[in-house]
């Protein structure tokens, strides 16, 4: 830009001043303003360019137990809409049976195997955890420029190098094991397992209502950079403890899982919609909505109060209610609403999708999910993929090993060699592993290769 400086050494004339001023204003003005407008355009297109993030995670809910996926007997109005909003997928598949390989992979993008995730964290089992290397999902969306937090079930590690806070989450508030009492907020040892950040914390109230309260209050906060907002709850996992009765007996000390009714059930799943439409409203109340890419999913299928159908068996195991779950995705003007697909999907894709949606990019090979906002928007057509699964048990002889590649799905179970067709057969009835010898040993084959690329299981 040409520089316009006054005379030196020269006697000014009366009004050369004010024709400075109007050189001034006729010429670095509009730059100055045009500059001034441009990054104003920036910062709008930076802003649109990262949406805000809003991933909700359900613990143990089954497939069929939400009104969108055909139940009958829980109302869950705001998780219908959401769909109706959305993408609803029928096809969804969690990378475990159980909690903690599922959320590992849910922010590594990864195979949870590949991190010796196998099996769930127990109880007692205080130093196992995630290796925190900043790679985790809420690390590089931080380094993106999100704000992050998380609200509710952690369970990937009870140690502070394993903690939300060492993953990149800025604010958590909830407990970092299995479960939680709803009331007494006291773990299945007895021990206090409220959290906030690193230290035990104390707060009364419903569990699932203080999770989204404090949801809540950090979206009515957070308003100057995009965020990226994880509300875990922990129902409908046992206990099975019903919303608004803290002083029935029947209720309180009913720790495990062979307590509680499917009553009780329902309206532990009710309430969760209920705090899901809560932040929902408020997304709407403040002009976000459009600006936010909400994600619903099941960490894996339910368990004894819950209805897997037309699925087969349930969590801790590798048949189809087990592993299949409900997934709604919603983003206005990039996701096209009243959509179900039946593209076979998995969790680490969502990893891919939020990653890809705040503008990231990371090195080929880095994932094993990939962006499924394409795939669902019709811009790529929907294809045949593969996906693993692997359960040992605690000698790996009784273990459960699955393939599923495009309508046909593998399944060893203790020994024996399965093959169902799960476009004709959701159920997995029929085996069909002696009429389609060749497929069977092609998933088979499929399997081997993708476990030799593993860390072998451990004892």
């Amino acid at each position: 830009m040409n520089q316009i400086h006054p005379p030196q050494h020269r006697e000014q004339r009366p009004g050369t001043s004010f024709a400075l001023h109007k050189l001034f204003l006729l010429f670095v003005t509009p730059l100055v303003l045009g500059a001034e407008s441009r990054q104003a355009s920036d910062k709008e297109e930076s802003k649109a360019a990262k949406p805000n993030i809003l991933l909700i995670v359900a613990d143990d809910l089954g497939y069929a137990d939400l009104g969108c996926y055909g139940c009958k007997d829980i109302r869950t109005p705001n998780l219908d809409r959401l769909a109706e909003q959305g993408v609803r997928l029928t096809d969804f598949y969690t990378s475990a049976p159980v909690c903690s390989p599922t959320r590992a992979s849910l922010i590594t993008g990864r195979y949870p195997q590949r991190f010796g995730f196998d099996l769930a964290i127990g109880y007692r089992e205080k130093t196992r955890g995630l290796p925190a290397k900043g790679a985790s999902l809420p690390h590089l969306l931080h380094k993106r420029g999100y704000a992050t937090a998380l609200y509710g079930k952690w369970h990937l590690g009870y140690e502070k190098q394993f903690s939300p806070n060492a993953h990149g989450f800025e604010d958590f508030f909830g407990f970092l094991g299995p479960d939680l009492d709803y009331y007494t907020h006291l773990t299945a040892l007895g021990e206090p397992g409220l959290y906030a950040n690193t230290k035990l914390t104390e707060e009364k109230g419903y569990m699932t209502d203080l999770i989204t309260e404090h949801a809540l209050a950090y979206l009515k906060r957070t308003t100057q950079k995009p965020f990226f907002l994880e509300v875990a709850y922990g129902a409908p996992h046992f206990p099975f403890q019903s919303p608004d009765r803290p002083d029935d007996r029947r209720t309180l000390f009913t720790y495990g899982r062979a307590l509680g009714t499917r009553r009780d059930y329902v309206k532990m799943v009710e309430r969760i919609d209920e705090g899901i439409g809560k932040l929902l409203a408020s997304l709407d109340k403040t002009g976000r909505e459009r600006d936010t890419f909400v994600i619903f999913l099941s960490d894996n299928g339910g368990e004894r109060l819950s209805d897997n159908a037309p699925l087969f068996h349930g969590k801790n195991s590798l048949w189809e209610g087990g592993i299949r779950v409900p997934c709604i995705l919603r983003w206005p003007g990039v996701l096209p609403p009243k959509t179900i697909s039946k593209q076979p999907t998995i969790v680490m894709d969502l990893a891919s999708s939020m990653l890809a949606a705040s503008g990231a990019s990371l090195p080929e090979g880095t994932l094993d999910g990939e962006d499924l906002v394409p795939l669902l928007s019709a811009k790529k057509p929907a294809r045949q993929r593969t996906f693993c699964w692997r359960l040992p048990r605690p000698d790996d002889y009784f273990g459960q090993r699955a393939v599923r590649r495009g309508r046909w799905k593998y399944v060893y179970d203790r020994e024996s060699e399965l093959l169902f067709d799960l476009e004709k057969d959701i159920s997995e009835r029929r085996n069909l592993a002696f009429q389609h010898p060749d497929e069977v040993q092609a998933l088979r084959a499929a399997l081997a290769e993708w476990e030799s690329h593993l860390p072998a299981v451990k004892p």
